[in-house]
Protein backbone atom coordinates (compact mmCIF):
# COMPACT_ATOMS: atom_id res chain seq x y z
CA UNK A 1 0.00 0.00 0.00
CA UNK A 2 1.38 3.40 -1.01
CA UNK A 3 1.94 5.99 1.71
CA UNK A 4 -0.04 9.25 1.36
CA UNK A 5 1.47 11.98 -0.79
CA UNK A 6 3.34 14.33 1.60
CA UNK A 7 2.49 18.00 1.97
CA UNK A 8 4.19 20.10 -0.70
CA UNK A 9 5.84 23.48 -0.07
CA UNK A 10 3.25 25.67 -1.85
CA UNK A 11 0.07 27.27 -0.52
CA UNK A 12 -2.26 28.58 -3.21
CA UNK A 13 -5.86 29.80 -3.47
CA UNK A 14 -9.04 29.21 -5.44
CA UNK A 15 -11.34 31.65 -7.25
CA UNK A 16 -14.83 30.86 -6.01
CA UNK A 17 -17.09 29.38 -3.33
CA UNK A 18 -16.67 25.89 -4.74
CA UNK A 19 -13.94 23.87 -6.38
CA UNK A 20 -13.69 23.76 -10.16
CA UNK A 21 -12.33 20.78 -12.06
CA UNK A 22 -9.11 22.76 -12.64
CA UNK A 23 -8.86 23.53 -8.91
CA UNK A 24 -9.06 19.83 -8.08
CA UNK A 25 -6.36 18.99 -10.57
CA UNK A 26 -3.97 21.72 -9.37
CA UNK A 27 -4.54 20.99 -5.67
CA UNK A 28 -3.60 17.35 -6.22
CA UNK A 29 -0.15 18.35 -7.51
CA UNK A 30 2.58 17.04 -5.14
CA UNK A 31 4.15 20.51 -4.79
CA UNK A 32 0.94 21.87 -3.27
CA UNK A 33 0.54 21.52 0.49
CA UNK A 34 -2.05 24.08 1.45
CA UNK A 35 -4.90 26.37 0.47
CA UNK A 36 -5.51 29.90 1.72
CA UNK A 37 -9.11 31.12 1.67
CA UNK A 38 -10.31 34.68 1.04
CA UNK A 39 -13.62 36.56 1.31
CA UNK A 40 -14.51 35.53 -2.25
CA UNK A 41 -14.51 31.90 -1.08
CA UNK A 42 -17.10 32.57 1.62
CA UNK A 43 -20.87 32.74 1.21
CA UNK A 44 -22.17 31.09 4.37
CA UNK A 45 -21.09 28.81 7.21
CA UNK A 46 -22.74 25.85 5.50
CA UNK A 47 -21.10 26.58 2.13
CA UNK A 48 -17.58 27.08 3.49
CA UNK A 49 -17.88 23.96 5.65
CA UNK A 50 -18.64 21.91 2.53
CA UNK A 51 -15.77 23.59 0.68
CA UNK A 52 -13.25 22.91 3.46
CA UNK A 53 -14.38 19.31 3.74
CA UNK A 54 -14.02 18.79 0.00
CA UNK A 55 -10.51 20.29 0.01
CA UNK A 56 -9.48 18.09 2.94
CA UNK A 57 -10.82 14.99 1.16
CA UNK A 58 -8.88 15.62 -2.05
CA UNK A 59 -5.77 13.85 -0.77
CA UNK A 60 -4.99 11.06 1.69
CA UNK A 61 -2.70 13.50 3.55
CA UNK A 62 -5.15 16.43 3.79
CA UNK A 63 -4.00 19.82 2.55
CA UNK A 64 -3.56 22.52 5.18
CA UNK A 65 -6.35 25.10 5.16
CA UNK A 66 -5.53 28.65 6.26
CA UNK A 67 -7.05 32.13 6.29
CA UNK A 68 -6.12 35.66 7.34
CA UNK A 69 -8.61 36.15 10.14
CA UNK A 70 -6.91 38.48 12.63
CA UNK A 71 -9.88 40.65 13.50
CA UNK A 72 -10.59 44.30 12.79
CA UNK A 73 -10.10 45.13 9.12
CA UNK A 74 -8.50 41.73 8.42
CA UNK A 75 -11.31 39.20 8.80
CA UNK A 76 -12.22 37.20 5.68
CA UNK A 77 -15.42 35.52 6.90
CA UNK A 78 -18.08 37.86 8.26
CA UNK A 79 -21.75 36.90 7.94
CA UNK A 80 -22.37 34.23 10.57
CA UNK A 81 -18.99 34.78 12.24
CA UNK A 82 -18.35 36.88 15.33
CA UNK A 83 -16.77 40.23 14.39
CA UNK A 84 -13.36 40.14 16.08
CA UNK A 85 -12.05 43.48 17.39
CA UNK A 86 -8.76 44.84 16.10
CA UNK A 87 -5.81 44.01 18.33
CA UNK A 88 -5.16 47.68 19.10
CA UNK A 89 -8.40 47.68 21.10
CA UNK A 90 -6.94 44.99 23.36
CA UNK A 91 -3.87 47.16 23.80
CA UNK A 92 -6.04 50.11 24.80
CA UNK A 93 -7.91 47.91 27.25
CA UNK A 94 -4.57 46.82 28.74
CA UNK A 95 -3.81 50.43 29.64
CA UNK A 96 -6.98 50.56 31.74
CA UNK A 97 -7.14 47.04 33.19
CA UNK A 98 -4.24 44.68 32.52
CA UNK A 99 -5.81 41.49 33.90
CA UNK A 100 -9.06 41.96 32.05
CA UNK A 101 -7.19 42.70 28.81
CA UNK A 102 -5.15 39.50 29.08
CA UNK A 103 -8.29 37.51 29.77
CA UNK A 104 -10.03 39.16 26.82
CA UNK A 105 -7.10 38.39 24.51
CA UNK A 106 -7.24 34.73 25.46
CA UNK A 107 -11.02 34.54 25.05
CA UNK A 108 -11.03 36.41 21.73
CA UNK A 109 -8.41 34.04 20.33
CA UNK A 110 -10.27 30.96 21.56
CA UNK A 111 -13.54 32.07 19.99
CA UNK A 112 -11.87 33.06 16.71
CA UNK A 113 -10.08 29.72 16.52
CA UNK A 114 -13.12 27.63 17.42
CA UNK A 115 -15.34 29.35 14.86
CA UNK A 116 -12.73 28.72 12.16
CA UNK A 117 -12.17 25.12 13.22
CA UNK A 118 -15.91 24.53 13.26
CA UNK A 119 -16.02 25.06 9.47
CA UNK A 120 -12.79 23.14 8.81
CA UNK A 121 -10.04 25.81 8.71
CA UNK A 122 -6.81 24.55 10.30
CA UNK A 123 -5.24 27.88 11.27
CA UNK A 124 -5.27 31.64 10.86
CA UNK A 125 -2.17 33.72 10.17
CA UNK A 126 -2.22 35.38 13.59
CA UNK A 127 -1.17 37.03 15.84
CA UNK A 128 0.51 40.17 14.48
CA UNK A 129 3.67 40.78 16.54
CA UNK A 130 4.68 44.03 14.86
CA UNK A 131 5.20 47.07 17.07
CA UNK A 132 3.02 50.07 16.25
CA UNK A 133 5.43 52.94 15.56
CA UNK A 134 2.52 55.07 14.27
CA UNK A 135 4.06 55.30 10.80
CA UNK A 136 2.67 52.23 9.01
CA UNK A 137 -0.93 52.30 7.78
CA UNK A 138 -0.78 48.68 6.69
CA UNK A 139 0.08 47.62 10.27
CA UNK A 140 -1.55 50.35 12.38
CA UNK A 141 -4.42 49.01 14.49
CA UNK A 142 -3.50 45.42 13.62
CA UNK A 143 -0.70 45.73 16.21
CA UNK A 144 -1.41 45.26 19.91
CA UNK A 145 0.68 48.20 21.08
CA UNK A 146 3.62 50.56 20.63
CA UNK A 147 5.18 48.97 23.74
CA UNK A 148 7.02 45.74 22.98
CA UNK A 149 6.37 44.33 26.45
CA UNK A 150 2.63 44.89 26.14
CA UNK A 151 2.74 43.25 22.69
CA UNK A 152 4.35 40.21 24.32
CA UNK A 153 1.88 39.92 27.19
CA UNK A 154 -1.19 40.24 24.99
CA UNK A 155 0.22 38.01 22.25
CA UNK A 156 1.10 35.31 24.78
CA UNK A 157 -2.46 35.41 26.12
CA UNK A 158 -3.77 35.31 22.54
CA UNK A 159 -1.51 32.34 21.79
CA UNK A 160 -2.82 30.55 24.89
CA UNK A 161 -6.38 31.04 23.64
CA UNK A 162 -5.49 29.57 20.27
CA UNK A 163 -3.81 26.60 21.96
CA UNK A 164 -6.88 25.97 24.15
CA UNK A 165 -8.86 25.68 20.91
CA UNK A 166 -6.25 23.32 19.44
CA UNK A 167 -5.02 25.86 16.87
CA UNK A 168 -1.41 26.74 16.10
CA UNK A 169 -0.25 30.36 16.31
CA UNK A 170 1.67 32.09 13.52
CA UNK A 171 3.50 35.30 14.36
CA UNK A 172 4.03 37.96 11.73
CA UNK A 173 5.81 39.85 10.20
CA UNK A 174 9.32 38.78 11.28
CA UNK A 175 11.53 40.58 12.22
CA UNK A 176 9.04 43.50 12.26
CA UNK A 177 7.10 45.57 9.71
CA UNK A 178 5.92 48.38 11.97
CA UNK A 179 8.82 50.83 11.55
CA UNK A 180 8.44 51.41 7.80
CA UNK A 181 5.68 53.49 6.21
CA UNK A 182 5.45 51.83 2.74
CA UNK A 183 3.01 48.94 2.34
CA UNK A 184 4.82 45.83 1.06
CA UNK A 185 1.71 44.85 -0.90
CA UNK A 186 2.34 47.73 -3.32
CA UNK A 187 5.86 48.98 -2.52
CA UNK A 188 9.35 47.81 -1.54
CA UNK A 189 9.82 48.92 2.09
CA UNK A 190 13.37 49.58 3.28
CA UNK A 191 14.19 49.73 7.00
CA UNK A 192 17.43 51.60 7.66
CA UNK A 193 17.84 50.66 11.34
CA UNK A 194 20.79 48.71 12.70
CA UNK A 195 20.64 45.01 13.47
CA UNK A 196 21.14 45.79 17.17
CA UNK A 197 18.11 48.07 17.29
CA UNK A 198 15.89 45.60 15.42
CA UNK A 199 16.95 42.72 17.67
CA UNK A 200 16.42 44.76 20.81
CA UNK A 201 12.98 46.04 19.89
CA UNK A 202 11.11 44.36 17.02
CA UNK A 203 12.52 40.85 17.46
CA UNK A 204 11.75 40.87 21.19
CA UNK A 205 8.10 39.74 20.81
CA UNK A 206 9.12 36.94 18.44
CA UNK A 207 11.78 35.73 20.87
CA UNK A 208 9.33 35.64 23.77
CA UNK A 209 6.52 33.99 21.80
CA UNK A 210 8.90 31.34 20.43
CA UNK A 211 9.86 30.49 23.99
CA UNK A 212 6.15 30.28 24.82
CA UNK A 213 5.56 27.70 22.08
CA UNK A 214 4.76 29.57 18.87
CA UNK A 215 4.32 27.05 16.02
CA UNK A 216 4.68 29.22 12.91
CA UNK A 217 6.21 32.48 11.70
CA UNK A 218 5.69 34.63 8.60
CA UNK A 219 8.59 36.92 7.60
CA UNK A 220 8.14 40.44 6.25
CA UNK A 221 8.72 41.55 2.67
CA UNK A 222 10.94 44.31 4.06
CA UNK A 223 14.61 44.97 3.24
CA UNK A 224 16.64 45.72 6.37
CA UNK A 225 19.31 47.62 4.49
CA UNK A 226 22.07 47.52 7.11
CA UNK A 227 21.64 43.76 7.57
CA UNK A 228 20.94 42.11 4.20
CA UNK A 229 20.01 43.28 0.69
CA UNK A 230 17.31 40.59 0.49
CA UNK A 231 13.85 41.06 2.09
CA UNK A 232 13.66 39.01 5.30
CA UNK A 233 11.57 36.22 3.79
CA UNK A 234 14.29 35.51 1.21
CA UNK A 235 17.27 36.00 3.51
CA UNK A 236 19.25 33.07 4.88
CA UNK A 237 20.66 35.44 7.49
CA UNK A 238 17.25 36.29 8.90
CA UNK A 239 15.69 32.84 8.57
CA UNK A 240 18.68 30.64 9.40
CA UNK A 241 21.19 32.67 11.43
CA UNK A 242 18.70 34.70 13.45
CA UNK A 243 15.41 32.77 13.49
CA UNK A 244 16.63 29.17 13.55
CA UNK A 245 20.02 29.48 15.25
CA UNK A 246 19.87 32.49 17.57
CA UNK A 247 16.20 32.30 18.49
CA UNK A 248 16.00 28.51 18.35
CA UNK A 249 12.76 28.47 16.36
CA UNK A 250 11.79 24.92 15.38
CA UNK A 251 8.38 25.60 13.86
CA UNK A 252 7.16 26.24 10.32
CA UNK A 253 8.14 29.31 8.29
CA UNK A 254 5.51 30.61 5.83
CA UNK A 255 6.40 33.22 3.23
CA UNK A 256 4.13 36.21 2.84
CA UNK A 257 2.32 36.32 -0.51
CA UNK A 258 4.97 36.12 -3.23
CA UNK A 259 2.90 38.19 -5.67
CA UNK A 260 3.29 41.27 -3.44
CA UNK A 261 5.43 44.15 -4.68
CA UNK A 262 7.79 43.81 -1.73
CA UNK A 263 8.89 40.44 -3.13
CA UNK A 264 9.55 41.74 -6.65
CA UNK A 265 13.22 42.57 -6.01
CA UNK A 266 14.00 38.85 -5.92
CA UNK A 267 13.00 38.17 -9.54
CA UNK A 268 10.09 36.52 -11.33
CA UNK A 269 7.53 34.47 -9.44
CA UNK A 270 9.43 31.21 -9.89
CA UNK A 271 12.66 32.75 -8.59
CA UNK A 272 10.81 34.21 -5.61
CA UNK A 273 9.42 30.83 -4.59
CA UNK A 274 12.74 29.10 -5.11
CA UNK A 275 14.62 31.66 -3.01
CA UNK A 276 11.99 31.71 -0.24
CA UNK A 277 12.38 27.96 0.17
CA UNK A 278 16.17 27.98 -0.28
CA UNK A 279 16.54 30.65 2.41
CA UNK A 280 14.80 28.38 4.90
CA UNK A 281 11.06 28.75 4.33
CA UNK A 282 8.85 25.67 4.64
CA UNK A 283 5.85 26.89 2.64
CA UNK A 284 5.58 29.62 -0.02
CA UNK A 285 2.29 31.46 -0.57
CA UNK A 286 1.12 32.46 -4.06
CA UNK A 287 -2.18 34.34 -3.83
CA UNK A 288 -4.72 35.90 -6.19
CA UNK A 289 -2.92 34.77 -9.34
CA UNK A 290 -3.54 31.21 -10.58
CA UNK A 291 -1.26 31.74 -13.58
CA UNK A 292 1.58 32.66 -11.20
CA UNK A 293 0.86 29.58 -9.07
CA UNK A 294 1.07 27.34 -12.12
CA UNK A 295 4.31 29.03 -13.18
CA UNK A 296 5.80 28.29 -9.75
CA UNK A 297 4.70 24.65 -9.99
CA UNK A 298 6.40 24.38 -13.39
CA UNK A 299 9.52 26.16 -12.09
CA UNK A 300 9.86 23.86 -9.07
CA UNK A 301 8.76 20.65 -10.79
CA UNK A 302 11.16 17.87 -9.88
CA UNK A 303 12.52 19.69 -6.83
CA UNK A 304 12.92 17.33 -3.87
CA UNK A 305 10.60 18.22 -0.99
CA UNK A 306 12.43 18.93 2.27
CA UNK A 307 11.50 16.17 4.75
CA UNK A 308 12.08 18.49 7.73
CA UNK A 309 9.61 20.95 6.22
CA UNK A 310 7.04 18.20 5.80
CA UNK A 311 7.29 17.31 9.50
CA UNK A 312 7.09 20.95 10.59
CA UNK A 313 4.02 21.54 8.42
CA UNK A 314 2.26 18.47 9.81
CA UNK A 315 2.47 20.05 13.26
CA UNK A 316 0.32 22.95 12.06
CA UNK A 317 -2.78 20.77 12.16
CA UNK A 318 -5.27 21.22 15.04
CA UNK A 319 -4.21 19.30 18.14
CA UNK A 320 -7.64 18.55 19.63
CA UNK A 321 -10.94 17.17 18.41
CA UNK A 322 -13.90 19.49 18.13
CA UNK A 323 -16.53 18.98 20.85
CA UNK A 324 -19.87 17.43 19.97
CA UNK A 325 -22.83 19.71 19.36
CA UNK A 326 -23.16 23.32 18.30
CA UNK A 327 -20.35 25.65 19.32
CA UNK A 328 -22.83 28.52 19.67
CA UNK A 329 -24.79 26.52 22.25
CA UNK A 330 -21.75 26.17 24.52
CA UNK A 331 -21.50 28.31 27.64
CA UNK A 332 -17.90 29.27 26.85
CA UNK A 333 -18.79 30.58 23.38
CA UNK A 334 -21.61 32.64 24.87
CA UNK A 335 -19.30 34.10 27.52
CA UNK A 336 -16.63 34.96 24.95
CA UNK A 337 -19.23 36.49 22.66
CA UNK A 338 -20.36 38.82 25.46
CA UNK A 339 -16.78 40.00 25.92
CA UNK A 340 -16.38 40.70 22.20
CA UNK A 341 -19.77 42.41 21.96
CA UNK A 342 -18.45 44.83 24.56
CA UNK A 343 -15.79 45.97 22.07
CA UNK A 344 -18.09 46.30 19.06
Amino acid sequence: MKSPMPLGPLMIDIDSVELSAVDREVLKHPLVGGVILFSRNYDSIEQVSVLCDEIHRLRAEPLLLAVDHEGGRVQRFKEGFTPIPCMQMLGECYQEDKENALNYARQVAWLMAMELRQVGVDFSFAPVLDIDYACSDVIGDRAFSSDKKIVVELAEAFQQGLAEAGMASIGKHFPGHGAVAPDSHVAIPIDERSLEEILQDDVYPFRQLIQAGMKGIMPAHVIYQQVDEMPAGFSEFWLQTILRQQLGFQGAIFSDDLTMQGASVVGDIGQRAQQALKAGGDMALICNDRTAAEQVIDHLNGVEINTNSIERLKKMRPTTRLPEGSLQDSLKWQQCRKIIDGFN
